[in-house]
């Protein structure tokens, strides 16, 4: 995408914050997932439930959380009742038989879940607080589709500890998440192949504030389109050590096409600093603004499974589009 007169497209370039701020996601799935297979003699199993199926459904009632499912399980008892599921795009009917376990409560013997969560950095927000972040959508392990979703938040995180990446094993942040409304950050409207999208709330402008007002400062910075990215030094911001920090890479690689959306460029992490720290990218820092000549540009959006010091971006104007 180059727009008609795009020479004049900079003076009217997009003024954003990037944050760099690592949160805590929790996306609010629509129905409950089956998250391991039902054992063998299970109603779950003798109904025909597999792992990765979501069940919309019970006897006609929408499911919205496991905890809601299992009263709607006890309301029903063990007459045979209806599950409508959700398989791998298609839609599936099953009649299970709920049996009653030895504290009397009515069950069908499947592991479910009903939300996900995990830890995320924020790439950027605009004056009026609306943010993107991750860079690539939130998918379900077991089904690798982007979890279709009622929304979410998010929350204040911890790292708790780097795990440092190495060959064929991406490295990780282990940390805690904050629940509750004490530690809400914000909120989650859309989750998509660029992101993850949402307005952030008072609380986060604060920690915006405290935490790139003392760092490299919370000013907005014009957007880079696609033909303004060019192969050589660039910067990504993380708070990774606790604090934020611009740490200094190389793009290698910048790909104009529009064929991967979030796959256009790769970065190679040259910061001493940030290499001892992590030996390069690690999950979590999906979504670490990089910033070349002073504008925002991209996304940190995959660690290559290879060589933990490479990654993949997105463009920013591709997060833009979502």
């Amino acid at each position: 995408g180059v727009t008609a007169g795009g020479a004049d497209q900079d003076t009217s370039a997009r003024m954003l914050v990037p944050v760099g701020h690592t949160v805590g996601i929790k996306l609010f799935a629509r129905g409950v997932m089956v998250v391991k297979a039902p054992e063998s003699g299970t109603p779950a199993d003798d109904c025909g439930l597999q792992t990765g199926d979501i069940i919309v459904k019970c006897g006609g009632v929408s499911v919205t959380s496991s905890e809601q499912f299992q009263s709607l399980l006890q309301e029903n008892g063990e007459t045979a009742t209806d599950l409508q599921v959700r398989r791998e795009g298609g839609s599936v009917t099953l009649s299970v038989s709920p049996e009653q376990n030895e504290k009397g409560a009515y069950c069908i013997g499947a592991w479910i879940r009903d939300s996900m969560a995990g830890i995320g950095t924020m790439t950027y927000v605009t004056q009026s607080g609306e943010y993107g972040a991750l860079g690539h959508g939130i998918s379900d392990s077991d089904t690798g589709l982007l979890v279709s979703t009622n929304g979410g938040e998010l929350y204040d995180t911890e790292i708790m500890g780097i795990e440092k990446g190495s060959m064929g094993k991406p490295g990780v942040l282990s940390g805690v998440i904050y629940y509750g409304g004490q530690s809400k950050l914000g909120t989650i409207e859309a989750n998509t192949e660029q992101g993850i999208f949402g307005t952030i709330d008072s609380r986060m402008w604060k920690e915006i504030d405290k935490m790139l007002g003392e760092g490299p400062g919370r000013e907005p910075i014009p957007i880079g389109y696609r033909q303004d990215v060019k192969k050589g030094p660039a910067f990504i911001r993380s708070c990774i050590s606790g604090e934020p920090r611009d740490y200094a890479i190389e793009i290698q690689k910048v790909d104009y096409s529009t064929a991967h959306k979030n796959k256009s460029l790769v970065i190679k992490v040259t910061d001493p600093e940030l290499l001892s720290l992590t030996g390069g990218i690690v999950q979590g820092m999906s979504g670490s603004p990089i910033i070349q000549d002073g504008k925002l540009i991209g996304a940190v959006t995959h660690v290559f499974i290879q060589d933990s010091t490479k990654g993949y971006g997105i463009f920013i104007e591709n997060m833009l589009e979502h």
